[in-house]
């Protein structure tokens, strides 16, 4: 586990990008890279189950904080016109800084959920339906081998414009992946971005033992206490105002005038995870709008144009 209590000190050359790292690799001809462990992250409890993924690419496909890889799952598949072809690849959005978990640039690492298939009529899980990339590599080894293309993706790349600002990172499950790389960036590494601001966690699951990456979080609340926050929705576990499950906008709704008045102060909004979320968010928000006698809709076209309104949802 990474220890917060003192900045690490990284890899040399890796922040002169004269501009933003794409598709270095792509399907047709991809980066063979290493898996170099496969982790699961949460407890018997969880919904099912997520793995921290670490990958040996030695550096050879560099990326920026918020930004996606594809994976091509070995095996082929048969097309409409009857072709048996390459499987495509299905995108994970990057859970580690560009200096990657051992801080030399030479790995990355993935956030996964395995992807199942109930069939209610046997009453079990169909193995012919499962995620046949999310399984490829929560059941993969050590020195087994992947093969990936991109990085890709600039809708979620970390705003570094001002060290000060408040960045309102909001996630569901796997969605957490790209905050991740920003708050390593932010609080453990040694980097020419000297964090001085607040990065404000909203974290979205279905119980306790869902939750992730609880031991990184709690070692910077620890360490930044008037730097970092974090507010987790339990949804099978705690009620909202209204008494139904507390999902990711209820939470977010306790604090509505807050976060309306950080935006219009500066703050940068991520959103990344599950669409169903964002009509409550942007709900949430029109209702304070309104409220203050302002248009939301013209208000997010604004923070869009200022590069305060980040979205990735699925």
């Amino acid at each position: 586990m990474a220890t917060y209590s003192e900045k690490k000190a990284v890899a040399t050359g890796l922040e002169e990008y004269e501009k933003v790292p794409m598709n270095t690799f792509t399907p047709k001809k991809p980066l063979e890279a290493e898996i170099v462990s496969v982790e699961r992250i949460v407890g018997p409890e969880a919904t099912g189950e997520t793995c921290h993924i670490v990958i040996k690419t030695d550096g050879n496909i560099p990326f920026i904080e918020g930004q996606s890889y594809g994976i091509i799952p070995p095996g082929t598949k048969v097309n409409n016109a009857g072709k048996e072809k390459p499987h495509a690849p299905r995108l994970y959005s990057i859970a580690s800084s560009r200096y990657g978990d051992s801080y030399d640039g030479k790995t990355t690492s993935l956030c996964v959920r395995r992807a199942t298939y109930w069939c209610p009529e046997k009453q079990a899980e169909d193995p012919a339906k499962k995620g046949i990339c999310s399984n490829f590599l929560c059941d993969a080894k050590a020195g087994d081998k992947v093969m990936m293309t991109g990085p890709v993706g600039a809708s979620m790349i970390l705003n570094e414009e001002d060290p000060n600002a408040v960045h309102i990172m909001v996630a569901t499950g796997t969605g957490i992946a790209p905050y991740r790389s920003y708050w390593r960036r932010m609080f453990l590494e040694d980097t020419p971005f000297k964090f001085t601001g607040l990065a404000w966690l909203f974290m979205g699951v279905a119980n306790s033992d869902a939750t992730l990456y609880d031991d990184e979080l709690n070692e910077i609340l620890e360490n930044y206490p008037d730097q970092f926050r974090v507010d987790y929705a339990l949804s099978r576990e705690q009620k909202n105002k209204d008494g139904g499950k507390m999902y990711i906008q209820d939470k977010m709704e306790e604090y509505a005038d807050q976060l309306f008045d950080l935006l219009e102060n500066g703050a940068i909004m991520y959103v990344c995870g599950l669409k169903g979320m964002m009509p409550g968010i942007n709900g949430m928000l029109e209702k304070v709008a309104t409220s203050k006698g302002k248009d939301w809709s013209e208000m997010q076209k604004d923070l869009k144009k200022k590069g305060q309104w980040h979205v990735e949802v699925y």
